[in-house]
């Protein structure tokens, strides 16, 4: 019964989250008709986007305990016996504790939050309720889901240890001994170590900061994650999610695979450099990565290898190239950093394609230069001319999506929306099919909504980061280094290739943009183009060890050994890095 009980509110959240995509999709299709076409709109409109917005992030909140969703960085899978049994009673403690956080302060924000929403006539207690009840869930659901898993021996003491964290909290037994950011930054590092998952992480640390006396008491930890998950900007996440799912439901993607292969499979390392190829004409429509890579593992190990490439070759290629996808735009990492620094979206994206294609040219030497397989014969009952005309409708869709945004013609949301909208039509007109549409729809929402939660649970750290001098601080020592430039660079590129070794590219922006910009800026370097670095260091670890979410994701797709693509993406990550130098010397002398 308990199994059913999981399975079945398992597939309802996920379903409910493809409704809410919808209902989204819907809703900022008829608001920009509204706009564009009859030159105005409902008011409500933005305000009603982000309580949907609030609604898909909770409903996505249980299902993020556990899976890829969880984004969990296992830094010691070999672990046996006592050490790994210790480690999952805390990564269950720090999911759990994450969970009564959302009850304890979403109810106290619902309690206290008066008035009605102006525009659509809610009660703001609403909102609130929405965490505390999303919280209630994912208890429901981890419960049901350990006792599935045959975890029961973590599903005590871990529920112990979270029990005690909460009676610590609620008692008030706070210090003033050890600040509060100080608090969370333990709690962090434990959550890492243990792999809890990382919108749990940073969720427990905030809540848990409160024993060291954090100004940010319980409705206010609420109310600010509320402010990161209902921010009208972060529509465009779920959106270019979906249109990612809808070009490979509707076939597109196939098409940009064939034309790839037409331009550049003839050449030495042709099949390389046509996953190359691919990637950059795929990065122009999806804006993820992880998509990307998992997309590429499925399409290319195959033919790969039966032209030659050893196994962990092909992988180290697919896992490369992918990198590409959140820098070339549109870019979800972009919108991210946008939303936790303020930076204009348009300008971001136009110093994406910029290093973006930097990165495909050291990309296309080191693949050249590697070898490993044989050129594709070409197929003259294909022209290029024909497979070009098949492709140029997603290719024209990349292109208005970024001119759009860059010209002020579309905003970043309304791009997106009008992306996914076009993919949709493509789906339908070409008999994608509904239940591979559907899964498009709940596979987005789901991941939009894991992505949603993260940022909101960045609020309060970067709030703590703010108020206990931390960005202050790393300023100061920054510009012990002197007001040069270059020097700043250098250290910012190093911090952030370690950083890189540890954390999720979203993790990494949404903790160090708002510490190092400011920085950036106090010794003259254009906080855009600053922005553009930062982003491109963190894609890169994506295929650094322990982590390395793009090898792992490529692992996961091919079955290849984690370890064995490492050592074999090496020769491309040095590429990678160089092109990094390139463009952060250029930056640094130019700035």
């Amino acid at each position: 019964m308990i199994e059913a009980v999981a399975g079945r509110l398992e597939r309802a959240l996920a379903d409910a989250c493809g409704v809410v995509l919808a209902a989204l999709l819907a809703l900022v299709t008829i608001t920009t008709f509204q706009r564009y076409a009859l030159g105005s709109g409902w008011l409500g409109a933005e305000e009603a986007a982000a309580w949907l917005l609030v609604l898909l992030a909770c409903l996505g909140f249980p299902l993020a305990s556990g899976g890829p969703l969880s984004m969990s960085i296992d830094l010691f899978p070999a672990l046996r016996g006592g050490p790994a049994a210790a480690r999952g009673i805390l990564a269950e403690a720090v999911i759990l504790t994450a969970s009564v956080a959302f009850v304890s302060t979403g109810l106290q924000a619902g309690l206290r939050v008066g008035g009605v929403s102006a525009l659509l006539g809610l009660g703001e207690w609403m909102r609130p309720a929405m965490l505390a009840g999303a919280g209630v869930l994912a208890i429901v659901l981890r419960l049901a889901v350990l006792v599935r898993e045959d975890g029961r021996s973590r599903l005590i003491p871990g529920l112990a240890v979270a029990a005690m964290l909460w009676l610590a909290v609620e008692t008030g037994m706070a210090t003033d001994a050890v600040p509060p950011s100080l608090v969370a930054a333990i709690v962090v590092a434990l959550g890492i170590l243990v792999a809890a998952p990382l919108p749990h992480v940073f969720i427990a640390a905030g809540y848990l900061a409160l024993l060291g006396g954090s100004p940010l008491v319980e409705p206010a930890i609420a109310l600010q994650l509320l402010s990161g998950l209902g921010r009208y900007l972060l529509l465009a996440v779920p959106f270019f999610l979906l249109t990612g799912g809808l070009l490979i439901v509707s076939g597109m993607a196939s098409d940009l695979v064939r034309l790839a292969g037409s331009l550049v499979g003839a050449r030495r390392a042709g099949l390389g450099q046509t996953v190359l190829l691919t990637s950059v004409l795929f990065s122009g429509i999806s804006g993820s990565s992880i998509a990307n890579a998992a997309f590429s593992a499925k399409t290319f190990l195959k033919p790969l290898t039966a032209s030659g490439y050893a196994p962990e070759r092909a992988g180290a290629i697919i896992a490369a190239a992918s990198v590409l996808d959140n820098i070339i735009p549109p870019s979800i990492a972009f919108l991210i950093l946008a939303a936790a620094t303020d930076l204009p979206v348009g300008p971001l994206l136009v110093g994406g394609l910029v290093g973006g294609l930097v990165l495909a040219a050291a990309l296309a030497v080191a693949i050249h230069v590697v070898g490993g397989g044989q050129g594709l014969p070409q197929t003259p009952s294909e022209p290029r001319r024909v497979l070009a005309l098949r492709a140029l409708p997603v290719l024209g869709l990349g292109l208005v999506v970024v001119a759009g945004i860059r010209f002020g013609l579309v905003t970043p949301t309304e791009a997106a929306g009008l992306a996914a909208l076009y993919t949709l039509a493509a789906a339908l007109a070409r008999r994608g099919g509904w239940r591979g549409i559907a899964d498009a729809f709940r596979q987005s929402g789901a991941e939009a909504a894991a992505i949603l939660v993260l940022i909101g649970a960045a609020m309060p750290l970067s709030f703590l980061l703010a108020t206990d001098g931390v960005a202050a601080s790393a300023a100061r020592a920054a510009l012990l280094l002197g007001d040069n430039p270059v020097m700043v660079m250098i250290a910012a590129n190093l911090l952030l290739l370690v950083v890189g070794l540890a954390l999720d590219i979203g993790a990494g922006i949404l903790l160090f943009a708002p510490i190092l910009l400011p920085v950036a800026v106090a010794v003259g370097i254009d906080p855009v183009w600053f922005g553009v670095v930062l982003v491109i260091n963190l894609m890169i670890g994506g295929l650094t060890p322990p982590v390395g979410i793009l090898v792992q994701v490529v692992s996961a797709a091919t079955g290849l050994p984690a370890t064995a693509l490492f050592r074999t993406v090496l020769p491309y990550m040095a590429a990678l890095l160089a092109a990094l130098f390139s463009i952060s010397l250029f930056v640094a002398v130019w700035s």
